[in-house]
């Protein structure tokens, strides 16, 4: 091809792009009434002696339709005039919503995007209209008739009208759980959120049926699968068949398959990476090798990666995970780590928040303004948000900015309601109780957790009320403050009653990996009273009795997940400290805690205990601040009535100790699907009283073993146990049979 020729293509070319390509001498606007000229210049983005041609022409129609100001829009441009005519959406002069509260009508128009005074969108009413009818129907009310009228005024503006019809809410009459789903119902039960209505649930929101609470028991149902190692779990179907008076019939289809285990692991870097700075996460993945799989254990590895990411020399990178089934139960790991393209962070946006302020969001970022991209500390800064629990969902985007190597970040959250109302009941071997509370998870948008509580029991009233702070003075470390008063009324049984009052402030973090640290201070008064027929231990301590005491708590924590652990191990120690005290007495408690899966998901478990209280001064141990077993430590005994006595009464005594054996029995009667079975052996001991030298029963272990049953009943959940007493001392009041039984409301 000569040269000739290619000098005549390129000027062709050219000549082309200039003939398309002309200056805008004059703007015409035609059509508008309320919008001014000069803004819909403005707008457009256009000025007089601009050279445009046919991309712009379309830059100019995509500008003015963005303003959602015009229902049609036209441009020309010929002789260099640029005409524009436009037709303008109408003005909302009323927006009115009928047929429900206040409440939920506030809620409604906070969520529109049509309100008063704002330009009125066909496809932003259709939009609203979607949204009205979930949020409706998420709050239970299934069968929601919603009709949107338009209202024509003189002023060419629309009264916007809906006319709601909520009917009557779905209920859930039941829930069942189908398919080859391994566990029992009772356990199912307790992953979802959503609860089969009682007569006494009129407090309780969940028994309503909702698609978003649907949605998540589906996640709840398969995170729990996945975290018990069936992999390849389906949740194939889930249904709810209508009955008469909107009840309905809520079933979940699980196939879980096989139970998978970990097979190889990789681990790839880039050939310029030190693989001594990787060591940790290797070794994790090589201690991980022919265990049970568990979506856990893969975020314990990609916590690791978060560290390193965390760490300046490698804050480009990301982490993919390839998954790989071998066999027919193995899975094989190969985790890339990459190098991503080097930008940094020029701004972050925050929309949606038109509760919370925006510096509790911000708080949750890894990633900040100024920093370097990280995708994998930018993932964590969207599951920070998500773990808060105070958005219904959490969005970003990354967007270029005008700067090169510099990118915007948007995030955008879906605000939910934060407040829950509570009650319960329950009735047991040792009493029964009432319980009402309170809480809110994101106070007046700060981020602030109160939470309120009243319990009632036989012989006593309980009171509670807490400020946690979840980011104490940007110290990214909880505070919790706690006014408490506890009531104990035993005049008629033992002669004596006893009021406790005070104030305490506390926090907990994570000191290392896996290690926390949970101090705290509290300054509480104790008012004691007595009656005649009371114990001389009880007459000799009656009065008043201010105490402030320091305390802390060291926890090495090795447990698989925290709910229903299968295997690893929790080790707590806790010791409480006077400062100013009546009574001068020093505190320390240990607790160890051990689970393994012995074979075909039965899970056994080893706890030790052990708490020791000793006066630092020649006072004795007040009398209610000495030890009792717990109950749950040592059954096949009544709570309270085992160790020291004096003149028949059970003093209580300064140490205790207990041994817990048990393994629970998954398939023993495999066909009652609302209880689940459990083999125990306790024993332990409580002994020492100090202000006596002839009262001791240190020599006595106690012992028993038996069944225990959690049943779930039409009443409630039901727990109970048969015990056979092995050892004892011939005070103890031994006890065959104990039971709980306990609903919410």
């Amino acid at each position: 091809m000569s040269k000739f020729f290619i000098y005549f293509i390129i000027i062709s070319l050219f000549q082309i792009n200039i003939s398309n390509s002309e200056i805008i001498n004059k703007i015409e606007i035609e059509g508008n009434n309320r919008v001014s000229v000069k803004s819909i210049i403005l707008f457009s983005d256009v000025d007089i002696n601009q050279n445009i041609d046919s991309n712009d022409l379309n830059t100019i129609l995509k500008n003015l339709y963005n303003t959602n100001f015009f229902e049609n829009i036209t441009i020309d441009f010929k002789n260099n005039i640029l005409s524009i005519n436009v037709s303008e959406n109408p003005i909302i002069q009323n927006l009115e919503i009928n047929g429900v509260k206040d409440k939920i009508k506030d809620q409604l128009i906070k969520k529109l995007k049509l309100r008063n005074k704002s330009s009125y969108v066909n496809s932003f009413a259709t939009q609203d209209l979607n949204l009205v009818t979930n949020i409706l129907k998420s709050q239970g009310y299934y069968f929601v008739d919603i009709k949107m009228l338009k209202k024509l005024n003189a002023n060419d503006t629309i009264d916007l009208i809906y006319n709601i019809d909520l009917g009557d809410k779905a209920i859930i009459k039941r829930i069942n759980f189908i398919g080859d789903k391994k566990f029992k119902d009772r356990k199912l039960r307790h992953i979802i959120v959503s609860e089969a209505d009682k007569p006494w649930k009129f407090i309780s929101n969940k028994k309503y049926l909702d698609e978003k609470r649907i949605n998540l028991d589906i996640r709840l149902l398969k995170n729990f699968y996945i975290n018990n190692g069936y992999y390849n779990v389906k949740i194939q179907e889930t249904s709810a068949q209508y009955y008469d008076n909107n009840e309905f019939n809520l079933s979940y289809n699980i196939n879980a398959g096989k139970k998978f285990i970990f097979n190889n692991f990789k681990l790839v870097l880039p050939v310029d990476y030190s693989k001594d700075h990787f060591r940790k996460i290797t070794d994790l993945m090589n201690s991980l090798t022919n265990t049970v799989y568990s979506y856990n254990k893969i975020e314990d590895i990609l916590e690791e990666i978060d560290n390193v990411a965390l760490s300046k020399q490698y804050e480009f990178i990301n982490a993919t995970v390839e998954e790989k089934i071998v066999g027919n139960n193995k899975i094989d790991f190969i985790i890339n780590i990459e190098e991503t393209s080097k930008f940094y962070v020029k701004k972050i946006n925050i929309f949606g928040n038109t509760i919370t302020d925006e510096t509790v969001i911000r708080q949750q970022l890894v990633v900040d303004e100024g920093d370097a991209y990280n995708e994998i500390l930018h993932n964590k800064s969207i599951n920070n948000l998500k773990a808060i629990n105070i958005f219904e969902g959490v969005k970003s985007e990354v967007v270029d900015s005008n700067e090169t190597n510099h990118k915007f970040i948007n995030f955008t959250v879906e605000e939910k309601p934060t407040g829950e109302i509570s009650a319960g009941a329950g009735i047991s071997t040792s009493g029964s109780n009432l319980s009402f509370g309170i809480k809110e998870n994101n106070y007046m948008g700060s981020g602030v957790k109160l939470n309120t509580n009243v319990t009632i029991g036989d012989n006593s009233i309980r009171g509670l009320f807490s400020i946690t702070n979840p980011n104490f003075n940007y110290s990214d470390r909880s505070v919790t403050t706690t006014l408490q008063s506890t009531a104990t009324d035993v005049m008629k049984d033992y002669g004596y009653k006893t009021s406790i009052t005070g104030v305490t402030v506390s926090t907990a973090f994570e000191q290392y990996e896996d290690f926390y640290f949970s101090p705290e201070i509290s300054a509480l008064y104790e008012s004691l009273s007595t009656s005649a027929s009371a114990s001389d231990a009880y007459q000799k301590q009656k009065g008043d009795y201010f105490d402030t005491t320091f305390s802390y708590g060291l926890t090495y924590d090795k447990r698989d997940q925290v709910y229903q652990p299968t295997s690893g191990f929790k080790s707590s120690f806790k010791q409480s400290l006077p400062v100013i005290s009546d009574g001068y007495a020093l505190v320390n408690s240990y607790e160890y805690k051990h689970y393994k899966e012995l074979f075909n998901d039965m899970i056994g478990s080893f706890t030790f205990y052990g708490k020791v209280i000793n006066s630092l001064s020649d006072k004795d141990v007040r009398v209610s601040k000495r030890l009792f077993m717990p109950g749950n430590r040592l059954r096949g005994f009544e709570i309270g009535k085992v160790g020291p006595t004096e003149n028949g009464d059970f003093i209580g005594g300064n140490f205790v100790s207990a041994i817990n054996f048990a393994t629970t029995l998954p398939k023993f009667l495999p066909e009652v699907q609302n209880a689940d079975f459990k083999l125990f052996f306790d024993m332990g001991n409580i002994w020492g009283v100090d202000y006596s030298d002839t009262i001791d029963d240190s020599s006595t272990i106690r012992s028993a073993a038996g069944l225990a049953i959690d049943w779930f009943t039409p009443v409630g959940p039901l727990n109970f146990s048969f015990s056979q007493p092995i050892t004892k001392a011939s005070t103890d009041k031994t006890e065959t049979f104990r039971f709980n039984l306990g609903t919410t409301f």
